[in-house]
């Protein structure tokens, strides 16, 4: 597996609209494990591959939506949940629900930048996993505000145009970064 170069404004590939897979080959798969090895690397809770400069419409999401458990678990002594990996190709939002709340958001390609964005409390996705079957995945909270800032990745929008107030954080300060 490679590191691959996460890519940051004003890189152009940011703001184009993701090309669909339509080939679930050797290649597809080595990037989909790069892909994942980078954004752990990062460390961030999602990665989109036009932030790794390449025009295709695949997205890796890594988190736990329980961080309380994560944090009673290590001062027990005792392993926590692991995390919940997706991989979604070509996905949809296909419902959302009405509530909407705000949250913060950062992002490996807006370095040193932060946001307020509301996003859907629920949404549900409809995708292909990294074999080409289909898959339905529906998600709320964290996790929904995760897959929607992804998805919004692969059609050239970045939480900053959703923000309704953007900020360079203290340095105790932290979001979750995709």
């Amino acid at each position: 597996m490679t590191l691959r170069p996460i890519v940051t404004l004003p890189e152009p590939i940011l703001r184009r609209k993701a090309k669909p897979i339509t080939t679930f080959d050797k290649d597809l798969q080595i990037l989909i494990d790069d892909m994942i090895e980078t954004m752990r690397d990062a460390p961030g809770v999602g990665l989109a591959a036009p932030q790794i400069n390449i025009s295709q419409q695949l997205a890796i999401i890594e988190y736990t939506e329980d961080e309380e458990s994560e944090e009673e678990a290590e001062a027990q002594g005792v392993p926590p949940k692991p995390k919940k990996l997706y991989v979604i190709i070509n996905p949809e939002i296909i419902k959302v629900s009405e509530e909407k709340v705000s949250g913060v958001e950062g992002c490996l390609s807006i370095p040193g930048l932060i946001g307020d964005v509301e996003r859907h409390e629920a949404i549900q996705v409809k995708a292909l996993n990294r074999h080409g079957n289909p898959v339905k995945i529906k998600v709320n909270g964290w996790m929904a505000r995760i897959f929607q800032h992804e998805i919004d990745h692969l059609h050239g929008v970045l939480f900053t145009d959703h923000a309704t107030r953007v900020w360079k954080p203290a340095p105790d300060e932290e979001a979750p970064l995709d």
